[in-house]
C-alpha cells in the first residue's frame, strides 16, 4: 500500500493513496503506526482524504493507533472522513471513541492544544 507520510515538530500526518483500506492496506499502516509510535511520536493524523471505504481491518488498525498514542500521552485523530466512512464508524459506536476531524488544520489544533496541556502537566510537577 501506498501513503504519504508528513512529518512535523510534534505530529506526523499519514494519508493512505489508495480508496479502500482493507487488510493488506492496514496491516501496512499497522506497521508504520508502530514505527511512528516506537519512534516517540505520540500525536499521528490519519488524513483519509482519498479513501472511500474501509472494513473491520482498518477500522481495528485504528483503535491500534488510538491505543499506542494515548500511551505516550498524544492523540491518534482521523480527518477528512466521507459520508460512507463516517456512517460505518458510526454504525459501530466508534465516533464517540476516536477523535474525528473535518480536516488537518482542526487536528492541528487540538494537538497543540493537548501539547500545552501536558507541557504545562509538566511544568506543574
Amino acid at each position: 500500500m501506498k501513503f504519504t507520510v508528513d512529518k512535523y515538530d510534534r505530529y506526523v500526518v499519514i494519508e493512505p493513496l489508495q480508496q479502500k483500506l482493507d487488510g493488506d492496506a492496514a496491516a501496512s499502516l499497522k506497521g508504520e503506526f508502530m514505527l511512528r509510535n516506537t519512534g516517540g511520536q505520540r500525536n499521528i493524523v490519519l488524513d483519509m482524504n482519498q479513501v472511500l471505504e474501509t472494513d473491520e481491518h482498518g477500522i481495528r488498525t485504528g483503535l491500534l493507533a488510538r491505543r499506542l498514542c494515548k500511551s505516550l500521552g498524544g492523540l491518534f485523530i482521523i480527518t477528512n472522513l466521507n459520508d460512507g466512512v463516517k456512517k460505518y464508524i458510526n454504525s459501530l459506536g466508534l465516533d464517540k471513541y476516536l477523535i474525528i476531524t473535518s480536516n488537518v488544520e482542526k487536528a492541528k489544533d487540538l494537538i497543540f492544544g493537548n501539547e500545552i496541556r501536558l507541557d504545562l502537566k509538566e511544568g506543574q510537577a
